[in-house]
């Protein structure tokens, strides 16, 4: 059922009742795509909001309520687009926020459900999960729990990242987004292909409606992985080609604790407590034999991280009458992290730069430490002038202080320390950020179309404090505008643009040196202002049940007026990087699109991708055009027969060449594949999924076969479950793909969990 924003499932009309989890379930319903992070998108647009009986499941994060939340409990799925959480604003802003809620079978409601699996493979590979579930009238427990070594995530770093605090979307439209460069982080994200890992995770939610005014929520998290990773890289630089072994042991360990209490003492009149903390403690080592024309070199490294975050929200939405409306909100957050990273090596490294004392073993540190605080305070005006023209205004300030301090030098055997302070290392800055901004936004219905025009102004006002102090100004004029053209409930377009002003991370500002990698320098520039850049994106869906037709388009175009670039100077394997703020620096387009028609019995679909950036480099006192694009497609067809297993074979083909100084590289993957679910007699489901993988890259190619099995038996009105699955079966060994950074392009091996056969034995509550 469609009505206006929101389309309603009956999901027992689209399953078989072989599914397990509510991505089984996702997967079965027209329009629905689940990737394997978690990421759920609907008519080619990102949930970003997962509720369960109309409440945020953890947060909102979809992957944990996919993954765990049992088929057989959900009566109903609702994605609801231009979602607010505040519901009297739902017909005021047009958000590109997404929800989808779960409604639960009435007898799961009252009730405590979930499951419990416990599974032993071969060599020492195991599995133990639990989840419990309890929705009340006025009481909702979520818990979660497993451990693992199979390789399984069920709660990655990029999940992490993404529990955000901070103020509802309504009051981010017209704030400056301060980029934050998160370096040290990115190096801990696990990866999705390892030869060796251990996780454990524990969760839990809790939700209280105390009366009919108020409402207390929260949630804690843990999580740890361990892990090992291996691969082999041929990396081409602008001017040289570098062979790379590189191995890694990770311990990752993160923490998000988060209490919410929502107050609504009348029908128009809201407020909202947030309060979120999160914290992360990593460790890397990190091996590199690297190998460049005949010089052989190996860098042992190991990086310490600790990082906090903290953040509290109040706000206040207030229909004070049938045509105004008020929003106000305060926002602060702070956030502090102190890697601490070692490298040794044998060699004499970065010897331009570095001035080492001459040892057989060199064993090179760092200090850092970073500090941010921002302040928001916003307050927005809606005035619906009538039912087709709104105007709306909006008056807040930001402020961003940053801090900034690196130490590098070189522990000598004797155990004194050489400071590298003399060579121009060593930073100590403050950064200090005031915007002031007013924006006032026109909205117009007239007929099927749907006009937003906004302009926001910007008096940015920042300070610098390191060796030479500087203090700024800018005034800049943001303007947006959208149109949204709804030809009926289930075909639409969206166009919008937007001119977006954007400021960096405070450690590209620092104007001395500090080390990056093992052969790697960096140099801030304190000069550095906001980016500029312009985007451009369209939406096309069009959706018919009784048809079977499900397409949607999406086209984004993105140009920088005024954006960041790398300026790269080489000396042998050694890279000085800096940046720089030029015009025009770089142009991207991005398309993708999906069509599915369902024929008799059989649902076919085609999706394209296209992705094409130009942007500017300096390498070595000349400027250079790089260029990247990338084309992909996949056709499969599925079966859909209600007594006959569900089959699916495809084919997906992608294509990518890099132009980087001049050097070309050309990468091609082929990909074919088939899936098979039978659920068979009384109780058993046999699923299979292959993909036959064709790699070529310039210089070499390689094949590869993956495969996964199970066999599923459940006895009708059991609670008791047994299951047999085989990851990998073939025992590849490695996985090939192929990655670009603005100046480095990477043919890479990685090597990945080897075949697991998996015994286990679960039963429903």
């Amino acid at each position: 059922t469609i009505k206006q924003d929101t389309i309603i499932y009956r999901t027992d009309k689209f399953i078989t009742g072989d599914e397990r989890k509510l991505k089984n379930v996702l997967k079965k319903l027209p329009g629905v795509e689940v990737e394997k992070d978690g990421t759920l998108t609907v008519q080619g647009k990102k949930v970003t909001t997962m509720l369960v009986e109309g409440k945020k499941f953890f947060g909102g994060g979809t992957k944990l309520a996919i993954d765990n939340i049992p088929a057989n409990v959900i009566a109903e799925v609702e994605v609801i687009d231009n979602y607010n959480e505040v519901a009297f604003l739902k017909n005021l802003i047009d958000s590109n926020e997404m929800a989808m809620n779960v409604k639960l079978k009435e007898n799961k409601k009252s009730f405590i459900f979930g499951d419990i699996e416990v599974g032993k493979g071969n060599k020492d590979f195991y599995n133990s999960s639990n989840n419990i579930f309890y929705y009340g009238t006025n009481t909702q427990i979520n818990g979660i729990g497993n451990i693992n070594n199979l390789g399984k995530d069920v709660f990655t770093f990029k999940n992490f990242l993404d529990f955000k605090g901070g103020i509802n979307q309504v009051f981010r439209e017209g704030n400056t987004h301060y980029k934050k460069s998160n370096i040290d982080l990115l190096q801990f994200i696990e990866s999705t292909d390892v030869f060796q890992k251990l996780s454990k995770f524990a969760a839990l939610n809790i939700t209280k409606e105390l009366n009919t005014k108020l409402i207390v929520s929260g949630y804690g998290i843990f999580s740890f992985t361990k892990e090992k990773t291996l691969n082999q890289s041929s990396n081409r630089y602008n001017t040289y080609r570098e062979l790379k072994d590189n191995s890694t042991n990770t311990n990752n360990n993160l923490y998000i604790g988060n209490f919410n209490i929502k107050y609504l003492p009348n029908l128009s009149s809201q407020w909202y407590f947030r309060s979120q903390f999160k914290r992360t403690k990593n460790t890397l080592n990190n091996l590199i034999d690297s190998k460049v024309d005949t010089t052989n070199s190996r860098f042992y490294s190991q990086s310490d991280i600790i990082e906090s975050y903290f953040n509290q929200n109040i706000e206040w939405h207030n229909s004070i009458s049938k045509t105004h409306t008020l929003s106000f909100a305060m926002d602060y957050t702070f956030q502090k992290n102190t890697p601490v990273k070692h490298w040794e090596t044998p060699d004499n490294t970065l010897e331009t730069f570095l001035p080492l004392v001459n040892q057989s073993n060199y064993n090179i540190s760092q200090v850092k430490k970073q500090k941010n605080i921002t302040c928001n305070a916003v307050f927005k005006h809606y005035w619906e002038i009538n039912q087709k023209n709104h105007v709306y205004s909006t008056v807040g300030n930001t402020y961003l202080k940053q801090s900034f301090f690196t130490n590098d030098s070189q522990v000598l055997i004797d155990g004194s320390v050489n400071d590298f302070s003399s060579n121009g290392f060593g930073n100590d800055l403050n950064f200090n950020l005031n915007d002031l901004f007013f924006g006032i936004n026109y909205k117009k219905r007239a007929g099927i179309f749907t006009f937003n025009q906004n302009f926001y102004f910007h008096n940015y006002n920042w300070k610098t404090n390191q060796i030479i102090g500087g203090s700024h100004h800018k005034f800049v004029i943001l303007p947006s505008f959208s149109t949204k053209i709804e030809f009926s409930k289930a075909k639409k377009i969206e166009l919008n643009y937007s001119l977006n002003s954007s400021f960096s991370d405070v450690s590209k500002l620092a104007n001395r040196f500090y080390l990056l990698s093992y052969n790697s320098v960096y140099e801030g520039n304190e000069n550095l202002s906001n980016e500029l850049y312009h985007n451009l994106s369209m939406r096309f869906s069009r959706f018919s049940l009784y048809k079977g037709l499900r397409l949607y388009v999406n086209a984004n175009f993105e140009k920088k007026v005024n954006g960041l670039v790398q300026s790269i100077n080489y000396e042998n394997v050694n890279q000085y990087l800096s940046p720089l703020l030029v015009d025009d620096s770089e142009t991207t387009w991005r398309v993708n699109g999906s069509l599915k028609k369902k024929i008799k019995n059989i649902n076919y679909k085609l999706g394209l991708n296209f992705n094409t950036a130009n942007y500017l480099q300096k390498v070595n006192t000349s400027k250079e055009i790089n260029k990247n694009t990338g084309i992909g497609f996949e056709l499969s067809a599925k079966t859909l027969h209600e007594n006959f297993p569900t089959l699916e074979i495809g084919y997906k083909h992608s294509k990518n060449k890099y132009t980087l100084s001049g050097n070309k590289s050309r990468f091609v993957t082929l990909e074919p594949f088939f899936n098979i679910d039978y659920d068979f007699l009384k109780g058993f489901i046999f699923s299979l999924d292959y993909k036959f993988n064709k790699y070529k890259a310039i210089n070499r190619s390689n094949n590869f076969d993956l495969a996964n099995i199970s066999l599923y038996y459940k006895a009708e009105n059991s609670a008791w479950s047994f299951s047999l699955k085989g990851n990998n079966v073939f025992n590849v060994r490695y996985k090939n793909e192929n990655l670009i950074s603005s100046y480095i392009i990477s043919d890479v091996r990685n090597y990945v969990l080897p075949r697991i056969i998996v015994f286990s034995l679960g039963y429903n509550l």
